[in-house]
């Protein structure tokens, strides 16, 4: 009678210790079993780059914003492979190698609002094709967080009091017959005969500021801030009629700046630009912190029209500190000053000083020592501007201080940050 093999365990054909080896190495990235013919797809995770039909260069694109609230960009960002995307767009793009000329960076920026050279900076397209503010209508030049369902519309319609954004013409109307603000929600600092200053707490106007950093970003191609407005000041430039205050241009100040920067964002509204303006709200935020007792300066990296908005400036104040010198010294050939006093009467930095002064060349070796020399070439620059500015009927005008009704605000830890 056979034996019951129940429970028992078969035995296993014998290995050597060759094949056993062989079995127990990582398995090859070929199939073994089923179908031998079909390929093994590369991973799609790694990003566009990897995607079949990719050309192989590489594009950092932004974190997507589908709810008009801003996300992180650090985890959704591979910061690895920047290096390597700027190369790929510089070598995807030989003709941006070479710096532009002046005459090229103001035609750029006088036909499409930037001059970046690095692509992989250009992280968004723009979203909306055409706004309307008050008179003016005008076509955006950079992406903004707006609810995607703008997108769609044809024309994005703002309030120019309250800076509501409406998706049809329909809603702004009723909304128009509604709103009761004439003027920015916070307090008027200055006025003179031509434009008034607020000054409004982003804190306590939350909405309003955030609305403002929303239709600034659609002008400013490296303006990442729009949503935590607690922490800043903003001053909104004006002008007045009948209808009321009309908003040019405002600038951002932090609350407490551990650089000691006076400006964190500044921007004129294009349909204002070239007017003026902007050299006025630089004037201005000089202002406030010669008021203050403290030297200013803009957050870094300036903007394109900005960078070139403040050399303007820069170039223009140190002129006139050293022409007003001059013609005060009793020999009219200028007595001594140095840097530190340049900046003391015009409340701007020394580095800022120093750089407009090397820019200018005004700055020469002479006896062991570095003097200033007010050049004849920076004066006919200068009555050149002028002349051109009369030409094109422009009035130049300048901040008054005593015609600003201010004193330095201080605030608490409580009232620099959120306040649930």
């Amino acid at each position: 009678m056979p034996k019951s093999t129940a429970g028992q365990k078969r035995p296993r054909p014998s290995t050597t210790a060759a094949s056993s080896r062989k079995n127990s190495e990582a398995p090859e990235l070929t199939p073994s079993t089923g179908n031998q013919s079909k390929p093994i797809r590369p991973s799609l995770v790694g990003g566009k780059e990897n995607r079949p039909g990719s050309d192989g260069s590489i594009s950092v694109i932004a974190p997507e914003i589908t709810n008009g609230t801003p996300k992180g960009e650090e985890s959704e960002l591979d910061l690895v492979d920047i290096q390597d995307a700027a190369a790929a767009a510089k070598a995807s793009n030989p003709q941006h190698t070479v710096p532009y000329s002046r005459e090229e960076e103001i035609e750029k920026l006088r036909t499409g609002g930037s001059m970046t050279q690095n692509q992989t900076e250009i992280s968004r397209v723009r979203n909306l094709g055409h706004i309307q503010m008050g008179a003016f209508e005008m076509e955006p030049w950079y992406f903004s967080p707006y609810p995607s369902t703008f997108t769609e519309a044809d024309t994005v319609y703002i309030c120019e009091f309250c800076l509501s954004y409406y998706a049809s013409n329909q809603t702004f109307t009723r909304h128009r017959a509604k709103c009761l603000l004439l003027h920015p929600p916070g307090n008027e600092i200055y006025r003179d005969d031509f434009v008034s200053f607020f000054e409004i707490d982003g804190r306590r106007q939350r909405r309003w500021c955030r609305n403002l950093c929303l239709l600034s970003k659609l002008f400013l191609d490296h303006k990442t801030l729009y949503y935590d407005v607690d922490p800043f000041l903003f001053y909104c430039m004006t002008t007045r009629d009948k209808h009321g205050c009309h908003l040019v241009g405002y600038f951002s100040k932090e609350k407490e700046s551990a650089e000691g920067y006076n400006v964190a964002c500044i921007l004129t509204l294009p349909q204002y630009q070239r007017k003026g303006y902007g050299k006025l709200l630089i004037a201005f935020s000089y202002e406030l912190s010669r008021r203050e007792g403290k030297l200013g300066s803009p957050e870094k990296p300036l903007s394109d029209l900005g960078l070139l908005g403040y050399r303007a400036y820069w170039a223009e104040t140190v002129t006139d500190v050293l022409v007003e010198q001059r013609q005060a010294s009793p020999d009219g050939r200028g007595g001594d000053i140095s840097i530190e006093d340049i900046g003391a009467v015009s409340a701007m930095t020394t580095n800022d000083v120093l750089h407009t002064l090397q820019n200018l060349n005004m700055l020469r070796y002479s006896k062991g020592n570095h003097v200033i020399v007010l050049t004849e070439a920076v004066l006919l620059a200068k009555e050149k501007a002028r002349a051109k500015e009369k030409a094109k009927g422009i009035v130049r005008r300048k901040i008054d201080p005593e015609r600003l009704m201010w004193k330095p605000p201080v605030f608490n830890a409580s009232s620099r940050t959120w306040n649930w």
